[in-house]
């Protein structure tokens, strides 16, 4: 099978339509099921290998990422991402054949929620993903930082000093301010009592076993007192997917236009819960710009839909706690 055309790109950030939406993942199911050969095995293996709708597409397992490379026969990685984890537990592995791709769906995916990046300064605190290297986020928040070119954008690893100066600076600049922070350094810095009024705060990434797991409301309540915000925003992304969802406050998450969010029976992997529901279940992700790896993951959180999204309410319990947003409930 050939390789999707150039234009592929173009026409998942352009997707309008539901119909549009099933069509595009029912073609990339047959493009993927043909190139990337673990995902093909897995799909022989289940007996299902010819989907008449995306709810019959196999999801694959997110394990398979930490076992198997999964990658298009016809692409080389330009770069593997891994996740975060700690000592001990096997880090998943994504093989990007294509940086632009991600790039650019990141891109469009943080400016349909917030805005162009030109009009921000980015600051990033993020010091467990600097120090293990090989992050995704870490990748796609250095872009952003390049996007914003602004002098006073960077990452902080425990210069937070430092970090409180540059932001006084941006915002005397009259710059818009976007800070993203994993949880327990965000939380370290709420414990100053430091005035980040005005600024655009995104939390990812949970404890990273540094601190105690706190619900999601009293994290955000706590991070709101002590940076004086009125809003704090969260991100839903990891290393296997190219995609990210956004959501302010305690607010359900919400999708990009070719990113879809599937809540699953917990005890049947091939049974969707309906959109109208608000029954829990497994998180299930089409992400159509994973183009050249797999698009259809089960992952280990656990969400129920509500309103136009979704919200996650923790993770499985035999799941290693690693990735974005592990919030226990």
């Amino acid at each position: 099978m050939q390789p999707f055309p150039a234009a592929y790109l173009n026409q998942i950030l352009s997707l309008s339509s539901e119909e549009e939406f099933t069509e595009i993942a029912l073609k990339l199911f047959h493009y993927q099921f043909n190139n990337v050969a673990n995902y093909r095995k897995y799909c022989e293996f289940l007996g299902r290998t010819n989907p008449k709708s995306f709810t019959e597409i196999p999801f694959l397992p997110i394990d398979f990422f930490k076992s198997h490379p999964i990658i298009d026969r016809l692409k080389n990685a330009e770069i593997v991402f891994k996740s975060s984890g700690t000592t001990g537990i096997q880090r998943s592995e994504h093989h990007v054949a294509d940086l632009n791709i991600y790039k650019t769906v990141s891109q469009h995916a943080f400016e349909l929620s917030f805005g162009k990046l030109e009009d921000f300064a980015v600051f990033a605190l993020l010091p467990n993903y600097l120090e293990q290297g090989e992050s995704s986020l870490v990748y796609m928040v250095n872009h952003f930082i390049e996007l914003s070119n602004d002098a006073h954008s960077g990452f902080y690893l425990n210069d937070l000093k430092g970090l409180l100066e540059n932001i006084r600076l941006a915002k005397a600049a009259k710059k818009k301010v976007l800070l993203f922070g994993v949880s327990y350094a965000l939380l370290d810095l709420a414990e100053q009592q430091v005035d980040l009024s005005e600024v655009f705060v995104i939390e990812t990434g949970g404890m990273k076993g540094r601190r105690k797991e706190m619900p999601k409301e009293a994290l955000h309540e706590t991070l709101r007192q002590g940076l004086n915000l009125d809003a704090i925003y969260s991100e839903y992304g990891m290393t296997e997917l190219l995609s990210q969802a956004y959501c302010k406050n305690d607010e359900p998450f919400q999708t990009p236009p070719w990113m879809k969010v599937m809540i699953r029976e917990e005890n049947d992997p091939f049974a969707f819960i309906p959109s109208t529901s608000q029954k829990s279940g497994g998180v299930s992700v089409i992400d159509l710009a994973n183009l050249h790896s797999c698009a259809f993951i089960h992952t280990q959180d656990l969400g129920r839909f509500e309103g136009f999204g979704f919200k996650l309410l923790g993770r499985f319990d035999h799941s290693d706690i690693r990735g974005c947003n592990q919030l226990v409930y």
